[in-house]
């Protein structure tokens, strides 16, 4: 069955850096696009970032641009969500989400098409 484990959560610092990895199993990972979400407490899903199948473009929100990358490792089923100069705001709770497709059909951002997600990694911006 479809597995998304997400780790690399933790404490930081404004300003600082934290890396997400989610390490996928069960079906075949290079074929499919792949997004991270999160969920502050209290609000609801915030889409962060997607990326292609093959990697071949980037998708980002508006909140996240410039500070975050999204990258994937299709030998070791592994997608990463790089962050950096973190903000208060970027406390949340982080999901590695599965696309039903190779390449978003839409929007990156539109939720009918995902059909799996991780347990997420807790990821607090404090100082």
């Amino acid at each position: 069955q479809v597995q998304l484990v997400e780790s690399g959560g933790g404490l930081a610092q404004p300003g600082g850096s934290l890396r997400l990895s989610c390490a996928a199993s069960g079906f075949t990972f290079s074929t499919y696009a792949m997004s991270w979400a999160r969920q502050a407490p209290g609000k609801g899903i915030e889409w962060v970032s997607g990326i292609y199948s093959d990697g071949s473009e980037t998708f980002y929100a508006d909140s996240v641009k410039g500070r975050f990358t999204i990258s994937r490792d299709n030998a070791k089923n592994t997608l990463y969500l790089q962050m950096s100069s973190l903000k208060l705001e970027d406390t949340a709770l982080y999901y590695c989400v599965k696309y039903s497709l190779p390449f978003y059909r839409d929007n990156w951002y539109s939720s009918e098409e995902y059909d799996h997600w991780g347990q997420g990694t807790q990821v607090t911006v404090s100082s």
